[in-house]
């Protein structure tokens, strides 16, 4: 690409253009033309190579964080009623835990622990705590269609919770290495509608409670998320 925009640009600029003897206006504007799309194109060159900007503070995320570990930074913490392992953050991907903060901040995901935690969180708040997760590392989902062909509940799953789904936009949550007691509380409010998501809405409908043991089983015996590092 660096040759295709130098070469002309140095070839027209070989010839000054005092050289040229009365010179046509065609000939001049095309000249223009020529080298302002040149730079243009230089420009968006350089742009495409130029690594995104982080959003977020990390280090303003870690001193917000420190209360996300008074219960996810604690192995086998659990939440009071109903009960269940608060679920493991360590690795979980970007978009999830933006969605949903905001979720429990707007008080469409219900958890009065969360909302009270999240409803005082900005957006660059979120973004400084997801750059403070993202620190630490993340976390893959490896399941292929192969794997859980023996569990025909998570047949489904692997088309965005699995290698199939690395090119899902937004990110789905990753599953492996989650408590399984969080995933069935999880399923179950997606089933009777206490939780919005309308892919997961319809899926979970579909679902007895001895298929979501399954699927909840079976991504919990996976290595994945961890426990938030104190």
């Amino acid at each position: 690409m660096a040759t295709s925009i130098v070469e002309p640009t140095q070839n027209l600029g070989s010839t000054p253009l005092y050289r040229l003897q009365q010179p046509d206006k065609t000939h001049v504007n095309t000249l223009m033309n020529i080298r302002l799309s040149a730079g243009i194109l230089m420009i968006a060159a350089i742009i495409q190579v130029q690594p995104a900007a982080a959003q977020g503070d990390a280090e303003q995320g870690r001193q917000l964080g420190f209360t996300c570990l008074g219960c996810h930074g604690i192995e086998g913490q659990r939440n009071a009623y109903p009960s269940f392992r608060v679920p493991r953050l360590g690795g979980q991907g970007r978009d999830y835990i933006k969605t949903a903060l905001r979720a429990y901040r707007d008080g469409t995901r219900p958890h009065p622990t969360m909302h009270a935690q999240a409803s005082s969180l900005s957006d660059g708040d979120i973004d400084n705590l997801l750059a403070w997760f993202e620190s630490s590392g993340s976390a893959s989902e490896v399941a292929t269609a192969e794997q859980v062909a023996g569990v025909a509940a998570a047949a489904i799953c692997v088309t965005c919770h699995g290698v199939d789904g690395e090119g899902v936009v937004p990110q789905p949550p990753i599953l492996a290495g989650q408590h399984a007691d969080y995933l069935v509380h999880a399923f179950k409010q997606y089933k009777d509608g206490t939780r919005a998501g309308n892919v997961m809405l319809a899926f979970a409908a579909s679902l007895t409670d001895a298929d979501i043991e399954l699927i909840a089983d079976y991504y919990a015996s996976q290595e994945g998320l961890e426990t938030l590092e104190q």
